[in-house]
């Protein structure tokens, strides 16, 4: 499937996201992201509590960041999502985080499994899941 919608999700910067001197610390980019791609399984139509019922999940299995510029105290960023690659049981996202003057401060991939929790084994994405992200296209 070929995707180019893209989730635009905001996030300020809190006290807490930030070290000592004010700046996010590196590793909680990685939660501004889990964030923005959970709002936009959520805009879907796609409840991941509904999903944990039926004991379907999806986990990070690889992340791959690169670091361009520092996210400060009380800034408003924007999370940029946007699916690249759908497989059989996994997703492939292209995410990018930016200020409030598009400039560039972080890009990732981050491939997510669908994974069944009972078993803690790799599944099919569920195909009404499937159906949700095609109307995405």
């Amino acid at each position: 499937m070929d995707f180019l919608m893209t989730h635009a999700h905001p996030i300020r910067v809190y006290y807490e996201d930030t070290d000592a001197g004010g700046i996010v610390y590196y590793a909680n980019y990685l939660k501004f992201m889990e964030r923005a791609r959970t709002e936009w399984l959520r805009d879907l139509g796609i409840d991941q509590d509904v999903l944990l019922e039926q004991s379907v999940g999806f986990v990070v299995k690889r992340v791959e960041l690169d670091y361009q510029a520092p996210a400060r105290f009380n800034q408003l960023l924007t999370v940029k999502s946007q699916m690249s690659e759908c497989k059989r049981a996994s997703l492939v996202f292209k995410q990018e985080i930016v200020n409030d003057n598009d400039k560039l401060l972080v890009s990732a991939t981050v491939v997510v499994v669908c994974v069944d929790l009972m078993q803690m084994k790799a599944q099919a994405i569920p195909a009404f899941i499937l159906g949700e992200l095609s109307r995405a296209r």
